[in-house]
């Protein structure tokens, strides 16, 4: 049985193709369309998932749609209406888009698929999921366990925010629920407003952030903001904040509150936003650990599996790790809306059709998330001579030589091999690498690569059986989901008392401070030679000439760009940047062999995230 599952129209539009229970394929709209967070509907993720099955549309026996569109829209109208007539601006924006375009989704959505293939019959063939049962899914089907309590936290599906589910076997239960208004995700997202972020874009920056400032803020949350029960639930006082029924997330009480505007994108961080940001990451961590002891108080359960976007909070999942909670934890790697389409798929499969689940020997079954477009050598050479570049060719051996060469020279490399990763993380396919012990390079790849901003930390991929020599941490961590310190033995001596906020950043604090944050920690990904078998080489050579088996990974884009999806994607980028390497397929391409006259400046073409 074919199921095609489909994640679109709010953000993180996505398509994932699955056969009798294998993940077949799994890809964003927005590599494909270079928009970021594309929330379109994905016909070209649809298209590549189609390619990479080998099948078409017509092939396909289900189409599951990730949630339930009636649901939210009912959402919408009760919220508004239990508020008026607050909110009566918002509400007059909202509801003509509602009832113009996403009321009548599922017959968008059949317009769609019969624009593809219009003798078929999909009023039949597409289902509905709801939000958080796809996340649910999308983490405990494709993990390695047997059994697992599967813990679920985003913004909002429907109405869940927050969800216990059980799973057993192919059978997956939602136990208990926490409701829309109150909502971790949410609460995440109106600090990542206040701090002149882009919220479901930037919360990831609040995290990197946050070890810059104090949490001095974390008491006033809980006694004004949050009631933060001793099992993990919760609820937030909505005089304080404005997503409800307004334009902004927060409001002049929660300004009143922390004596401060919201801060404008283009005004300086202070040390007043670094403050904020560690404050609202720690009431985040203190949630999420009570949640998980509560869960494996109540269940028993020795395995927890993690989803949705709150799940993408490596920092507290780093936490859960810690401290012991469970003997096992497995996250999704597109954790987000975008795994949403991967779960419908799932859920249909097992949930809906009563399809039989096998749990892998070793390993879970994303692959390494390798589950996009692969181009092959020959087409990587025919694109890049089509778009001008001058390249050399190599056998596997003497090309993983002169990368690692390069790499322990300093010099930074786009590294494109294999399959795409299906996620928002680059994991060794759509990577830029580079030497962490270099002091200068997390300054350097910051702002004369990714042209961001500089405090924004960089991760280490590692060689699977060297991690617990350099991190304190001795699981997989394969999808760079987990944060684990450095280990006390690979840190420098270090006096930073006078020193606040981003004045931090240009201290070297370990043999390896290019991916060493600023409290020690680091967002580890273990790389194994059965998942990643090149970039296992690469690791491998850099360590025998450096004695270091870790390398500098941060996804190959620049900020507000997509990850690069196709050999010439790579090359544009490659040239608009200062990238000394890029090595694709068998390929290796110098910047100072290229013509001059091929680089770009596209900096201004995304919009910034």
């Amino acid at each position: 049985m074919k199921i095609l599952g489909l994640s679109a129209l709010y953000h993180d539009s996505a398509a994932a193709l699955i056969e009798d229970g294998r993940i077949v394929a799994a890809a964003q709209e927005e590599r494909f369309t270079r928009k970021k967070h594309d929330a379109r509907m994905p016909r070209e993720a649809i298209k590549s998932c189609l390619e990479i099955g080998g099948i078409s549309l017509s092939d396909v026996d289900l189409v599951a749609f990730y949630e339930k569109p009636f649901i939210k829209f009912e959402r919408l109208l009760e919220t508004y209406a239990a508020m008026a007539p607050a909110g009566f601006t918002s509400f007059r924006q909202a509801v003509p888009l509602w009832i113009k375009e996403k009321l009548f989704q599922k017959d968008m959505l059949i317009r769609e698929l019969k624009g593809i293939a219009p003798d078929e019959d999909w009023a039949e063939k597409l289902v509905f999921s709801e939000h958080h049962l796809s996340h649910a899914a999308s983490a405990f089907f494709p993990s390695p366990f047997e059994n697992a309590a599967v813990l679920t936290m985003d913004g909002v599906g429907e109405w869940t925010t927050t969800s216990l589910a059980l799973g057993a076997g192919a059978k997956l239960e939602i136990q208990k629920e926490i409701h829309f208004p109150h909502s971790l995700g949410l609460l995440y997202s109106a600090f990542t407003y206040y701090t002149g972020f882009k919220v479901n874009s930037g919360e990831y920056k609040v995290m990197g952030l946050a070890p810059y400032g104090v949490p001095r803020f974390t008491q006033k949350i809980f006694d004004h903001l949050m009631d933060l029960k001793a099992d993990g639930t919760f609820r937030l006082d909505q005089r304080y904040f404005n997503y409800c029924t307004g334009l902004t997330m927060t409001n002049a009480r929660f300004d009143e509150l922390f004596g401060a505007p919201p801060r404008k994108a283009n005004e300086p961080l202070t040390q007043f936003h670094m403050d904020m940001a560690a404050s609202v990451q720690a009431a985040v961590e203190e949630a999420v650990l009570r949640l998980a002891r509560s869960v494996r108080t109540e269940t028993g359960a020795k395995s927890l599996c993690l989803a949705g976007g709150v799940a993408l909070n490596c920092v507290a999942n780093g936490k859960i790790l810690k401290e012991g909670i469970f003997e096992n934890i497995w996250i999704q790697p597109a954790a987000g809306d975008a795994g949403g389409a991967l779960g419908a798929a799932l859920a249909a499969y097992h949930l809906q059709c009563g399809g039989q689940r096998v749990v892998p020997n070793a390993g879970d079954a994303m692959g390494g998330s390798f589950l996009g477009p692969v181009y092959g050598q020959d087409d990587i050479v025919k694109r890049l001579k089509a778009a001008g570049a001058v390249f050399t060719v190599h056998e596997d051996s003497e090309l993983i030589a002169k990368a690692a060469a390069a790499l322990a020279d300093n010099q930074a490399a786009g590294w494109f091999q294999g399959r795409m990763e299906f996620g928002p993380r680059a994991l060794g396919a759509r990577s830029i690498i580079a030497n962490p012990a270099s002091p200068e390079m997390q300054r350097t790849l910051n702002l004369k690569v990714k042209y961001r901003e500089s405090f924004r930390p960089f991760a280490p991929a590692v060689l699977r059986e060297d991690v617990a020599d350099w991190f304190n941490m001795e699981c997989d961590s394969p999808y760079m989901l987990l944060v684990a310190d450095v280990c006390e033995t690979k840190r420098l001596a270090v006096n930073d008392a006078e020193k606040f906020g981003i004045e931090k950043l240009n201290i070297a604090r370990s043999q390896i401070p290019a991916v060493t944050h600023v409290d020690y920690s680091a967002r580890v990904q273990t790389v194994t030679p059965g998942v990643n078998p090149r970039f296992h080489a690469l690791l491998s050579q850099f360590k025998s000439l450096t004695g270091i088996p870790v390398l500098v990974n941060t996804s190959f884009n620049v900020r507000g760009e997509p990850i690069v999806c196709t050999p010439e994607d790579a090359f544009r980028c490659f040239m608009a940047t200062e990238l000394d390497l890029l090595v694709i397929g068998n390929c290796i391409l110098k910047k100072t062999e290229q013509d001059p006259a091929l680089k770009l400046d596209y900096t201004d073409t995304f919009e910034l995230d």
